[in-house]
């Protein structure tokens, strides 16, 4: 009998006919809102502040029913760093999938990676908290953070050498220096903007970016564009930083 002539089981109904969700399925919706929780916990106390304790009384489940999805608080963690990563990539990687490849798709990556980072100025990023209380901690949940950050800057890794290859970026371009200091440019609009308040830290990173593609564009090409990228993006996104 293949599979498709096995025969199927009718899904279980309720007195009015509604479909009945099944326990595995009800498991994961539980499993899902848990991490939601978490996710929003850990934004504001960090992944080491998490504890199975503090998520029951969130939940308003027994420490044992939250502990029966997850096992251990290690577990609970790295859950909750696939979650922001998920998250991460829907609203930053996928969406520029759809523009053109070379600086069009770099300039996109860039321009979500600002739009999440304007929100996140005031609820925190997880890489970068986590980096803080994981860096010189080896293990399960590092690997997890770290293989994570970078799976994303592979992704805008590959955005520049796509762009070089097509002619946008000089010939001699150091690809990794490029994804270096882009890289760079969130991280201290982060220490900036969210720990020194210091006013216009958007603008500055959006202008150090249009500065990186003209430092290594391609003579008359790449500059011109990330100028005009870079002015869309700021009067967008300066309001926010002054709010």
């Amino acid at each position: 009998m293949t599979v498709a002539e096995h025969p199927v089981k009718p899904e279980r109904t309720s007195s009015t006919g509604a479909a009945q969700p099944k326990p595995q399925q009800k498991g994961q919706q539980t499993k899902a809102a848990i991490v939601d929780a978490a996710l929003g916990l850990a934004t504001q106390i960090g992944l080491e502040g998490l504890s199975i304790g503090a998520l029951a009384e969130v939940m308003h489940m027994s420490k044992s029913g939250v502990f029966a999805h997850f096992g251990s608080r290690e577990e609970l963690q790295i859950s909750v760093i696939r979650e922001y990563h998920a998250r991460f990539e829907e609203e930053v990687f996928f969406p520029v999938l759809q523009v053109a490849r070379g600086l069009p798709r770099l300039r996109a990556l860039f321009h979500n990676w600002m739009n999440r980072t304007s929100i996140e100025i005031d609820s925190g990023c997880l890489y970068i908290s986590g980096a803080v209380e994981f860096d010189d901690r080896p293990g399960p949940v590092r690997d997890a953070l770290a293989g994570s950050v970078r799976t994303w800057l592979a992704a805008m890794y590959r955005a520049v050498v796509q762009a070089k290859e097509a002619g946008q970026l000089r010939d001699g371009a150091d690809e990794q220096q490029i994804v270096f200091e882009i890289h760079g440019l969130i991280l201290a609009l982060h220490y900036e903007a969210r720990f020194l308040k210091t006013p216009g830290s958007i603008d500055r990173a959006n202008t150090a970016f249009a500065n990186i593609l003209a430092r290594y564009g391609s003579e008359g090409l790449a500059a011109p564009a990330a100028s005009a990228s870079a002015a869309t993006s700021t009067s967008r996104l300066s309001s926010q930083s002054k709010e």
